[in-house]
């Protein structure tokens, strides 16, 4: 076993209003937010698990929430200021903070920039006022589209835009024209994903009427060959990107990396060689227990069992479009190749997963069915 590198997720929980398909641990807004505490306990946070570092620079830094964009940039400086003071950061350390389009956070871009922030990544979810409203979204069109060429005039590595398709009601004509909506705006990195109904969640509570199954694969079919003409790569089931573009950050999660995760209800995967293990982390959930300077942070701490690393490491692994190193599978979970051919084997009779000698990957049909690959691994 040996150790992977490492990223950190900094978890900012507010939001304005809760969407009603979001499974996140957020939170709307009630009264302001305490910016200078949360800044000061995620620092804490992490100082509590600088152990885990293991002499090791982080390669990227993912500020996800919630809307961390309804921080001040100075907040957000002061922040990433703290961080590098704990943990090295590698030199071309990406640093990505998830935004929304309203005027309010826009206007706050360049901070973020000048705080340190390398990549932007920008909740569109539609370019559609009806889709819009009906996911609880604040803000309207053509905020997105200001928001998108304020990012693209930015002295930035790179900026994501996420949109879903499978809407509420959604047809193939709407879907496409989203698309195309995203592809004028040119980002370097499109998220492109179907919506799902998470439990939890007020759409679970109350579903909405989706589009029929065959509707859902003419829209990804038909979206996927209009992002492959306009130059967009598809390296991971939802991401698509120019190249030199690839989310350095994703990208860590899905080759079973090891990532720290600070701030309320955030995990961490962690590879210990010493001890041949790997442990996972879950922080404390709610904000006001996080802030609580009584109460530990950490919520769970738990070891994966051997049995189920296998699993573990495909289901990140397979999301990616490429080959699979069987000497990447060893070093990152300690186990022999042959333990994943074995579970591997009725995959691979079922053409869903080809063994070319030195590396596993998946057809065709097997990114189509991905989640009966998976099952056949339990």
């Amino acid at each position: 076993m040996q150790l992977p590198p490492l990223s950190l997720y900094v978890h900012v929980p507010w939001c304005i209003q809760k969407c009603p398909y979001c499974d996140f641990n957020s939170h709307a807004l009630k009264h302001d937010i305490p910016e200078a505490e949360y800044v000061g306990r995620l620092l804490d946070d992490l100082r509590a698990d600088l152990s885990w570092v293991q002499n090791r620079e982080l390669t990227s830094i993912f500020i996800g929430g919630g809307t961390p964009s309804l921080f001040s940039a100075a907040s957000i400086a002061k922040l990433l200021d703290g961080i590098g003071k704990l943990i090295p950061l590698s030199s071309n350390c990406e640093i990505t903070l998830e935004a929304n389009p309203g005027t309010f956070e826009t206007e706050r871009f360049s901070g973020f920039v000048d705080a340190g922030v390398t990549r932007l990544s920008i909740g569109v979810q539609s370019l559609q006022n009806e889709q819009l409203k009906a996911l609880g979204r604040i803000h309207d069109p053509e905020q997105a589209q200001q928001a998108a060429a304020h990012a693209a005039k930015l002295p930035l590595k790179s900026f994501n835009l996420d949109l879903m398709h499978g809407l509420p009601g959604q047809t193939i004509d709407q879907a496409m024209a989203d698309l195309d909506g995203i592809i004028a705006l040119a980002p370097p990195h499109i998220s492109w994903y179907q919506l799902t109904i998470e439990p939890n969640t007020a759409f679970a509570s109350r579903p909405p009427k989706l589009p029929e199954d065959d509707v859902l694969w003419d829209i990804q079919e038909l979206g996927h060959a209009k992002l492959a003409a306009a130059g967009y790569q598809q390296y991971e089931v939802s991401a698509y990107a120019k190249p030199q573009h690839q989310s350095q950050h994703n990208r860590n999660y899905w080759t079973f990396g090891d990532y720290l995760g600070i701030g309320c209800g955030s995990h961490s995967k962690i590879t210990l060689p010493a001890e041949n293990k790997i442990i996972r982390c879950e922080k404390i959930k709610h904000p006001q227990g996080y802030l609580d300077l009584t109460k530990p942070l950490r919520y769970r701490l738990w070891d994966v069992a051997a049995e189920e690393l296998t699993f573990e490491f495909f289901m990140n692994y397979f999301r990616l479009y490429e080959p699979v190193s069987k000497l990447e599978f060893e070093a990152r979970t300690g186990l022999p190749k042959s333990e994943a051919d074995r579970l591997l084997q009725q995959a691979i009779e079922k053409n869903l997963v080809l063994d070319n000698g030195d590396a596993w990957e998946t057809t065709s049909l097997g990114r189509r069915y991905l989640n009966s690959v998976l099952d056949m691994l339990i």
